[in-house]
């Protein structure tokens, strides 16, 4: 896979700010767009899958960006 299309830096921020970051930047990507939630946050491994089911839109998986903190990854489907 080749890297995410936008990347969202939402280190230090608690629950439920990547998410809402994530539903307010999503449409800034195309359909088949690859989104990258950096966060630090644990619930955030929870919250991310959980707000791609209830949006209809892909989880694809996790990752870990340079730092070593994990990326979550939501590929745009509608």
């Amino acid at each position: 896979m080749t890297g995410p299309d936008l990347e969202l830096d939402c280190r230090g921020q608690v629950c439920p700010m990547p998410v809402i970051e994530l539903g307010r930047r999503i449409g800034e990507v195309a359909l088949g767009g690859v989104v990258a939630v950096v966060a630090d946050d644990a619930a955030a491994r929870v919250d991310i899958p959980a707000w791609c089911r209830m949006r209809g839109q892909e989880y694809v998986g996790e990752q870990a960006a340079d730092d070593g903190t994990p990326a979550y990854l939501v590929r745009r489907i509608s």
